[in-house]
């Protein structure tokens, strides 16, 4: 009945799209305007994201039952979109009934699929992990269509999409099952891993996959900052970024001021973890310069009631902090494009183990015949990678198969002091929505 009357409501107030090329000399403005839903705010963001838009900065408002956004978006190149194609594609996916149907139940992007399945691994980040894993998924005869792995604060997942190497379906049988299950669980364990290692099986197109990542760390509570050893590295504490969590009184909202580096797919991930931790933002604003990205939101539980325990904005800035840390550039960033063939994920990452790389992020992807997939790499102690060494594992891989994408430098600006931050964030954004 719930959606029933959803629905109704949206064919009587069917959500508006405007893409304007004109208003703005170095971007394009994207105004969406729709009734207003709990998660409304991510589905938008999502598809902005998954086209690879740059969202340069952004403009939030949805107090009341309205939804009303505006995003300033680029390109990767830098360029206003022109691509009829994807002007296009946001109107319809932005304004059709599908996408905005409430008993998605919190899923996003929902593309049902029977043709592969979807593994989802958590355990203890440790250099060769990867590699193992492969090498176990290889000797099992399944086939890595695509995959996502993240590490962060000690903590590895990764979302694995697999099929049977010789029929190229997903697998069914409960018994193979069972033991890629057993043996995968036995690698992610390792020898003194304290915390429980998983391998679960998920029907695949039922979550985004990055945001069934962020998920995935968030239940393995990732955010709970642990002591490493730096092995003589420092920790560089300014390139981390600022998060400042208040009360906004007179209005009844909580205020969260958020500094960091600026890199693709923030504004997303921020928004992503606030929909999950189930908070509502009414109000935000977004600018992002050549370094720095800050950002802006006034929340509420999603039962209308700010944060009310000084424990809980604790939990919020440790969650947004890791949230913004998951992606964040770390070490060399190394592209693979080659012929897809039987155990290519194995033979590559085996490769990089032997030569002393730890895999930080790594992103596969299989298109017909063709295997595609970047690697953020350090060494074993977690800096930057031996000129000589590349050279040696580019020579192994192929000079033509394996790239240098980037080399992430630590950040020369580090965000903005506490004190500073707290008193220019409440005039920022009232003086835009509020002062009338």
């Amino acid at each position: 009945m719930d959606d029933e009357y959803a629905k109704l409501i949206r064919r009587m107030n069917p959500p508006r799209v405007v893409i304007d090329n004109d208003s703005c000399k170095d971007a394009t403005i994207i105004q969406v305007d729709s009734v207003n839903k709990h998660g409304v705010l991510l589905e938008v963001v999502q598809v902005l994201t998954d086209l690879n838009l740059v969202i340069k900065k952004a403009y939030i408002s949805s107090d009341g039952g309205w939804f009303m956004d505006v995003f300033n978006v680029i390109d990767q190149d830098g360029n206003k979109i022109r691509d009829e194609k994807i002007i296009n594609n946001i109107q319809k996916t932005l304004e059709s009934d599908v996408f905005f149907v409430p008993s998605l139940r919190g899923s996003v992007g929902v593309v049902p699929s029977e043709e592969c399945t979807s593994i989802e691994l958590t355990g203890t980040d440790r250099p060769g992990l990867l590699s193992e894993v492969c090498a176990v998924l290889a000797d099992l005869h399944c086939n890595v269509v695509n995959a996502e792995i993240w590490t962060h604060n000690s903590r590895a997942a990764a979302v694995v999409h697999v099929t049977d190497d010789s029929t190229r379906c997903a697998i069914e049988d409960p018994k193979r099952l069972l033991t890629i299950k057993e043996l995968l669980c036995n690698v992610l364990r390792g020898n003194d891993d304290l915390k429980t290692a998983k391998m679960t099986l998920s029907p695949p197109g039922v979550t985004h996959r990055e945001r069934r990542l962020h998920q995935i760390m968030f239940a393995d509570r990732d955010y709970e900052r642990v002591e490493i050893a730096q092995h003589g590295r420092a920790e560089d504490k300014s390139s981390r970024p600022h998060v400042t969590v208040m009360d906004c009184i007179e209005k009844d909202y909580t205020v969260i001021i958020m500094r960091s580096k600026d890199r693709p797919k923030l504004l997303f991930d921020i928004v992503c973890t606030l929909t999950d931790m189930q908070y509502v933002v009414f109000h935000g604003v977004v600018h992002t310069g050549r370094m720095e990205a800050y950002q802006e939101y006034y929340i509420r539980h999603v039962d209308g009631v700010p944060l009310s325990s000084e424990a809980e904005r604790e939990r919020v800035m440790q969650c947004l902090e890791a949230a913004i840390e998951r992606r964040a550039s770390e070490g060399l960033e190394l592209e693979l494009c080659t012929e897809d063939r039987a155990g290519l994920l194995s033979d590559i990452t085996r490769i990089f183990r032997e030569n002393g790389l730890c895999i930080k992020r790594a992103e596969i992807s299989t298109k017909g015949r063709k295997a595609e997939g970047t690697f953020s790499v350090t060494d074993v102690t977690g800096n930057p990678v031996d000129t000589k060494t590349i050279g040696s594992i580019r020579q192994q891989i192929g000079q033509t198969i394996l790239h240098v994408k980037r080399n992430s430098s630590p950040s020369t600006n580090p965000p903005q002091p506490q004190h500073q931050a707290q008193e220019t964030a409440i005039s920022f954004l009232f003086g835009n929505f509020f002062k009338a």
